[in-house]
Order: structure tokens, then C-alpha cells, then sequence
């Protein structure tokens, strides 16, 4: 595949030689050509195919296999549960490429690249051609200044630098909406000052995974307030310890025009910023000959719905100038994860989420701007995923099952202190889905 690949690039360049070279001077130059760009640039992907089977009506995306949560019950005139309905997929859309470039340096500074995308795009629910669609592109930059200092820059669109770090199951949610779930543009500057410190600091844009607003799911609100998002953390290795701690901070411009008192259309500067910190920590070893692995993360989020978590914002005035004024729900998302085995891999993982509503009171709960994937009756949910997998080389075999289970309410109907805090307290239930799929993959 790879030889194929180069080779078909190489032809291309060659397209246009003189039909008076001879057949084996261009031959020997096509594999010149070929054995440079090998060197160079790797080609990478694989095969994927899901076979999901749900209890009940749900959040999901990519043609409903990137689980979320289960939707609230949905009762009719008879009382039962409309949203109590079970499906069934099996589709081969996450199949994925990409390419790696490495090994081009100028002076000290060493150069490369990845491009990467798959297939999911163009779906209108779980119908429909699936189109090639990106989801990272970014050029790296490093500078090795010792043995143990050295420094890095990455631009393009990749991992949200909260969202890198994943725990081992194979469901394409990774995790969420247990912990943050981003791919975005990013300006990312890594820097090691010893062995085992080394620090992070990103400036981030919004495109797939925007903020929820006024006007829906839009990457309108960070361009009208004309500032990046800011990641800043803390890196700790050693051994088979790694850790991370960091804090994101996000300011965005809900509305750019209001109504005033005269019923006069106005620029309004409305504006929330959000501070959401977070902790990462992985511990990887083998007991005799059998790999180990520990992950967990947690984030106690202001919103965070730009990033896959349970959370938004709201509104808590209305000025006689046409502005608002707003307040973030506050959420605590969290995730462990084991893994044990290499060619034989059971995993554990489980999640909790809590919603701990708004600081400051609301004017409305019709006035909450919430996850796109999750629903602002919400009030805490959980998830365990026990998985298990057999790996034969480059193929995979996997089956998981995976329970997810939402506590949903209802808001006050005389807005009592927790609605006027955007938290449902009244008539909770718990809604349960359970998720049954098998997974094969080629990696080549």
C-alpha cells in the first residue's frame, strides 16, 4: 500500500519528463523519488467496523455510534415510555487515514506534520454516503536545546490539549462526556525544562466543537470577542507516572445586538468568561510479563459544553441598554480506567458526572444554553464499561458493554432556589440505556 502510494506520487511528478529519456534513467529516478519520499512521509490507517446495540432512544453522534447519553422518558396518554426503543448499526465509516512527516530539519529546528481524516461526514442521521471529512492537520516545529531540555510548537487543528489523554476502551466516545472531547484549531507551545517537569501553554480557536448560545451551537460567539481560548499546565513523569494539571479559561461574546428600553437595535458588549481546571494521571507497569495501566482525569468545568461536557451557561440579568448578563452551570466530570493484557486486553472503565447548577440566580431555565449533546434537566449521571479485546497483530476483535445512566428532573414550577440556580431537583429519575457492541479493525 505504502509502496503504491509513493510510487503513484512519484509517477505524477514525472508526468511531464521528456517522452526522450531513456525507460530506465526514469526508472532509476522514480526510485529515487519513491525512496525519498518513504523516508520522509508515512502513510497510516485502518479498517473499522461497530456493531452497537441499544435499549433506548439517545444522544448520539456519528450515525449514532459516538454514544452520549439516554434520552428522558417520553410518555404518552397510556404511560409508556415512547423513548423505550431499542436499534441496532453496524457501519465501517470510521474507517481512517492519515500521514505522518517527519525527518526534515533546518539548522536546529527539526519539522513535521500529520494529516488525518475519515469518513463519517455527509450522514443525514444514520443515512446516506459517508464523506471524508478532517479531523487533524498541524505542522510541528522542535528544538532539542540538551539531552533532557528541548521545546516544541504545533499549529493546526488536533487534540484540545484536556482531550488528549484518553482511557483504553474502544468506543468511539473515548470516554465522554465523562471528560473533555475536542478537536480543535490550537497553537500549542510544549517545553521540558528537565527529565521529568515540562510545561504547556495553548492558545485555542473553536470550528468543529463551538460554544451553545443565543443563536444555537455557533463559533460566531469566540469570533465576535475576538479572543483565543488559554490552556496553561504543568507536566510530571517518571517512571511509568505521568500526571498533568492545567487550567482552561474561555471568554466568548454570546449576542452582538440587543434590543434597548426604546426598542432601539444596539451593539451590546455581553460577555462570559469561564475557568475550568483539570488533573490527569496515568501509571503504566507490567505484573511479570502482563502490561498494566491506570488512567484517570477529572475537571470541575464553568460550562464546558465546547469541549463535550454536561455543563452551558445562562442568563442572569437583562439591562435597559439591550445587554445581558450571564452566569456558567458548574460541573464535575470525572473517569477511571483499567487495562490489563496485551493480546488478551480487559479494560474497566467508569465515569461520574455531577451538575452543581449556577453560582449566581438565573432570570428563566427557557434561558439555559446547554451541551448540544446532553440536556439541562439534568442532574448527575454514571457509566461503567467493562471491555475486552483480543489483539493478533495489526487485526483487533473487541466486545464491550456499556451502561450509562442519567438522572434527570424537573424545574420548580414556582422556581424555587435550585431552579433559580438552572438545577432540576424536582421528581428525579434515573433513565438507563445499555450498549452492546463488538468492534473489528485492520491496522496497516
Amino acid at each position: 500500500m505504502k509502496k503504491f502510494f509513493f510510487a503513484a506520487a512519484a509517477a505524477m511528478m514525472l508526468f511531464s519528463a521528456s517522452s526522450f529519456a531513456g525507460e530506465k534513467a526514469k526508472s532509476e529516478k522514480v526510485q529515487r523519488i519513491v525512496d525519498n519520499l518513504e523516508s520522509h512521509v508515512q502513510l497510516h490507517g485502518f479498517i473499522r467496523n461497530y456493531f452497537a446495540y441499544d435499549t433506548r432512544e439517545s444522544t448520539a453522534g456519528t450515525a449514532d455510534l459516538f454514544y452520549w447519553v439516554p434520552k428522558d422518558q417520553n410518555l404518552n396518554a397510556d404511560g409508556d415510555d415512547l423513548n423505550a426503543m431499542s436499534q441496532f448499526r453496524f457501519l465501517s465509516l470510521t474507517s481512517r487515514l492519515w500521514v505522518d512527516v517527519n525527518g526534515y530539519q533546518i539548522q536546529n529546528t527539526k519539522i513535521g506534520a500529520k494529516i488525518e481524516a475519515d469518513f463519517y461526514c455527509g450522514l443525514t442521521g444514520s443515512t446516506g454516503t459517508a464523506q471524508f471529512r478532517l479531523r487533524q492537520a498541524y505542522v510541528t516545529l522542535g528544538w532539542e536545546q540538551s539531552d533532557v531540555m528541548n521545546e516544541s510548537l504545533k499549529i493546526g487543528q488536533a487534540w484540545h490539549p484536556m482531550a488528549a489523554d484518553m482511557p483504553d476502551v474502544f468506543s468511539l466516545n473515548t470516554g465522554a462526556p465523562f471528560g473533555p472531547f475536542s478537536r480543535t484549531p490550537v497553537a500549542q507551545f510544549d517545553a521540558n525544562f528537565t527529565k521529568n517537569i515540562g510545561l504547556t501553554a495553548a492558545a485555542i480557536w473553536q470550528q468543529q466543537y463551538p460554544s451553545s448560545g443565543p443563536s444555537g451551537k455557533s463559533a460566531d460567539y469566540i469570533k465576535y470577542g475576538c479572543t483565543p481560548e488559554f490552556y496553561a499546565g504543568l507536566n510530571v513523569s517518571a517512571g511509568g507516572f505521568l500526571a498533568r494539571a492545567g487550567v482552561d479559561v474561555l471568554s466568548i461574546k454570546p449576542r452582538k445586538t440587543g434590543t434597548n428600553d426604546a426598542g432601539v437595535t444596539v451593539k451590546v458588549s455581553d460577555r462570559i468568561t469561564t475557568v475550568s481546571p483539570f488533573f490527569y494521571a496515568q501509571y503504566k507497569t507490567k505484573i511479570g510479563e502482563v502490561p498494566f495501566s491506570v488512567k484517570a482525569k477529572t475537571i470541575f468545568a464553568q460550562a464546558g459544553e465546547h469541549v463535550g461536557l454536561n455543563g452551558g451557561y445562562a442568563v442572569t440579568a437583562k439591562n435597559t441598554d439591550g445587554s445581558w448578563e450571564y452566569t456558567p452551570t458548574r460541573n464535575s466530570s470525572t473517569w477511571l480506567s483499567l487495562s490489563v493484557g496485551k493480546k488478551f486486553q480487559g479494560v474497566l472503565f467508569g465515569g461520574y458526572v455531577k451538575n452543581f447548577g449556577t453560582a449566581k440566580e438565573i432570570t428563566n431555565p427557557d434561558e439555559i444554553y446547554f451541551s448540544g449533546t446532553s440536556f439541562k434537566n439534568m442532574n448527575q449521571m454514571w457509566r461503567v464499561t467493562p471491555t475486552l479485546m483480543y489483539n493478533l497483530g495489526k487485526f483487533t476483535f473487541g466486545m464491550e458493554y456499556e451502561c450509562t445512566s442519567v438522572q434527570y428532573g424537573k424545574f420548580d414550577a414556582a422556581f424555587n432556589e435550585a431552579a433559580r440556580h438552572a438545577l432540576a431537583d424536582q421528581d428525579l429519575h434515573w433513565i438507563t440505556n445499555h450498549r452492546v457492541q463488538a468492534m473489528v479493525k485492520f491496522t496497516f
